[in-house]
């Protein structure tokens, strides 16, 4: 299931040289130099399900922004993409320039006229991506989760400082108005001193793992190898390229410990990041699917960390949420949720949900706007505008890379400790699990030529 060819400290190394090349080498500007009034050009990279969307939702209603490239390994995908965007800027009597569809994002990279790319690929893109992007000096809106190599992790953080690129976290619930609220009262001490945090999220959707599949011909008008990328490269079978496939195998992803998890542990780092920035300790249990599938990936967990700080965390699969009734003091049974408790009280938000037992912060809950259902209306689709704004100068960096680093951290150190059986030390300054060699070898991923970084 790991890589053994690669040592950590060697992979380290060499992932040093590559970024401390990226230090000395002449900077590369960014291609946004526009004006406040301007429009930004914006590509997609990754345009299935999940970046169509973010397409439709979160970037189209954007005025001062044009979408005009589309990437996908999927033939279909990109050149459909492209045709609705054209399609819908027209009905619109909006005069954008046209959006093309390409296979290859070296392509959307190489046009000097684009300033930004949306990438959503496959979570075992994600980071390879967006180092491609920020050398290419694009802004970078990536989507959650982060990736899968911490020393590649590394090497991003050195690409987008040293081009000067902006970058934005796909987890679009630190563009919601009640996340923004509740994360704004736990930092200026309205529950007082946070000791405790509990977070939860799907393990798993109602799915069962596809038997072993017989590798059968790539349709045409797929570039299978090209969406394989720096992954290794199995036999091909439909089940192995949708996106529940591509989250719960593990050569693709770690499941949704980082998945789903990037959602609530982000909007904890959101709050508390000075807190949680430090050394801790992780240990905790966890299931995988049923033997004799393709998806190999843990689908359930409980998972308590302990930081220097002296903050815990209890991180857990809804399910357990579920069954321990750890949810008790919540009116609204929230699938993702995040709960601070302080020595004045708690708060606790999810994606349609805010509550309290401080009444004075209710009150406020109280008076987001809801759906018939109970649960706040979602306004998640405004980090397309909030990424623009970055872009522009007009506001700082809402969702910056180096939480994202710590909230992915944490999901892998999560499943690292369930999949070694043992209590480890994470130390982030160091960027290892502390005298654990095996441990940290379950956090790079050797990548397959010619797609590596």
């Amino acid at each position: 299931m790991r890589n053994k060819n690669l040592s950590r400290r060697n992979f380290l190394k060499r992932s040093s040289i590559v970024a401390g090349g990226a230090i000395i080498a002449p900077t590369i500007l960014p291609s946004c130099t526009k004006g406040a009034n301007d429009r930004i050009l914006v590509g997609h990279i990754g345009v299935g399900g999940m970046g169509k969307g973010a397409l439709r939702s979160w970037f189209m209603p954007v005025t001062d922004a044009y979408n005009v490239a589309t990437c996908d390994t999927f033939r279909d995908r990109r050149e459909g993409t492209a045709q609705y965007v054209n399609r819908t800027y027209k009905e619109q009597g909006i005069n954008a320039p046209e959006c093309k569809p390409y296979l290859d994002m070296d392509e959307i990279l190489g046009r000097s006229d684009i300033d930004a790319v949306n990438i959503t690929t496959p979570d075992h893109w994600h980071v390879p991506a967006a180092i491609k992007a920020a050398r290419a000096g694009k802004h970078i809106m990536l989507a959650k989760p982060l990736g899968l190599s911490y020393p590649n992790f590394k090497i991003l953080e050195n690409e987008v400082k040293s081009n000067g690129v902006r970058f934005h976290y796909g987890t679009q619930q630190r563009a919601m108005g009640h996340m923004k609220l509740a994360t704004g009262m736990v930092k200026d001490g309205k529950i007082g001193e946070v000791d405790r945090v509990e977070v939860w999220a799907p393990g798993t959707f109602n799915v069962k793992s596809p038997q072993l599949c017989q590798e059968v011909p790539v349709p045409d008008g797929f570039d299978y190898d090209r969406w394989t990328g720096p992954a290794p490269l199995n036999p091909y079978c439909p089940d192995r390229v949708t996106n529940v496939g591509s989250w719960f195998q593990w050569d693709y992803s770690i499941g949704f410990l980082a998945g789903w998890g990037a959602h609530p542990l982000d909007i904890m780092i959101m709050a508390l990041k000075d807190q949680m920035d430090g050394e801790y300790t992780c240990e905790g249990t966890g299931a995988y699917f049923a033997t004799g599938g393709i998806y190999n990936n843990i689908k359930s967990w409980d998972v308590s960390y302990e930081y220097k700080s002296g903050v815990k965390l209890r991180f857990m699969s809804t399910d357990v949420a579920k069954a321990e009734n750890v949810w008790h003091y919540r009116k609204i049974k929230d699938g993702n949720s995040t709960t601070f408790y302080g020595s004045k009280g708690w708060i606790s938000v999810g994606r349609g949900s805010a509550e309290s037992n401080i009444p004075e912060i209710q009150k406020q809950f109280d008076q987001f706007a809801k759906n018939d259902n109970g649960h706040i209306k979602g306004d998640g689709y405004k980090t397309g505008q909030e990424f623009i704004d970055v872009i522009k100068g007009k506001i700082s960096e809402t969702n910056p890379l180096d939480e994202a680093i710590i909230s992915d951290c944490i999901s892998h150190m999560g499943n690292i400790a369930i999949r070694t059986g043992r209590k480890l030390t994470w130390d982030p300054v160091k960027g290892e699990v502390v005298n654990d060699p095996d441990a940290n070898s379950w956090f790079v991923r050797e990548m397959r030529d010619p797609y590596g970084v």
